[in-house]
């Protein structure tokens, strides 16, 4: 059975995989002018507005990222009672598609109602991933602290401490490095589910499906990326590592004390 390979199935502006020759582009930008030079919330304002944003912009952009972390109470309920032994992209999955019940702009599919659920979805994801792992582990949870940036906010609520400035930078660079990543199984997924006019939460709910299977095989092919950061390596608080490899684009793991148990 062929599948889609070889099949034209949409053009974006957004990012181009180019493995056969080891490069990963940002609305233009090669990854190695943006990794390491760039916060991840300058690279989600340049993915969604392809422009990367100056002094002003990018304030904004963070307070608006920092606002919309709060889950909604019924939310936080129903990630209690999941089992501690449920595999954590069942539990993202789930998670994102209760937030859809508790968004009263759901079905509202403006412009600019698309754009603000865009960006809570980037902003909560990562917090239902740290409730769930902090429930998991029996441990109470951390809430969002918005004086602090995309990733420094998800290791504090992770680990319940203040990341050190290394572990900060090294996961903003993986953030970065993994922001957006062509026309992927995920990607494909989520645009037949919003091609029938369905909401956002669907449509990002159905693509966390294929990343619940998701497995590399000998024929999956990485772009090099950002070799001159490849060698930055975290704090032992750190979750995050980024390792010289010819595969650095998706090298940010964990030495297995440091990540923690179940993300590795």
């Amino acid at each position: 059975m062929k599948g889609l390979e070889g099949v034209v199935a949409a053009h974006t502006r957004l990012s181009d995989v180019r493995g056969d020759s080891g490069q990963l582009i940002y609305c233009g930008y090669d990854i190695n002018e943006l990794a390491g030079e760039v916060s991840y919330e300058e690279v989600v304002h340049l993915l969604h507005h392809n422009h990367l944003p100056n002094r002003k912009e990018l304030s904004d952009y963070k307070a608006t990222l920092a606002e919309f972390r709060e889950l909604p109470e019924g939310v936080v309920d129903i990630i209690r009672e999941f089992p501690k032994d449920a595999p954590p992209m069942h539990a993202i999955r789930t998670g994102i598609s209760a937030l859809g019940c508790f968004d009263t702009t759901c079905d509202d599919d403006s412009q600019h109602a698309q754009r603000r659920k865009a960006l809570r979805l980037i902003a909560q994801i990562p917090v239902v991933t740290a409730y769930f792992h902090r429930h998991r582990q029996g441990k109470g949870l951390v809430h969002p602290d918005p004086s602090l940036g995309e990733a420094a906010n998800f290791l504090n609520m992770i680990n319940g401490e203040k990341p050190s400035q290394e572990a900060e930078s090294t996961l903003d660079l993986c953030y970065v490095l993994h922001a957006d990543h062509g026309m992927n199984a995920s990607t494909f997924s989520a645009r037949v589910t919003i091609a029938t006019l369905s909401d956002m939460y669907s449509a990002v709910t159905t693509a966390i499906g294929p990343s619940t299977r998701w497995r590399p095989t000998s024929r999956t092919r990485w772009p090099t990326s950002a070799r001159s950061w490849a060698s930055a390596t975290a704090s032992t608080r750190c979750s995050t590592r980024v390792r010289r490899t010819s595969s650095a684009w998706r090298s940010c793991s964990a030495p297995k004390s440091a990540m923690p148990s179940g993300f590795r």
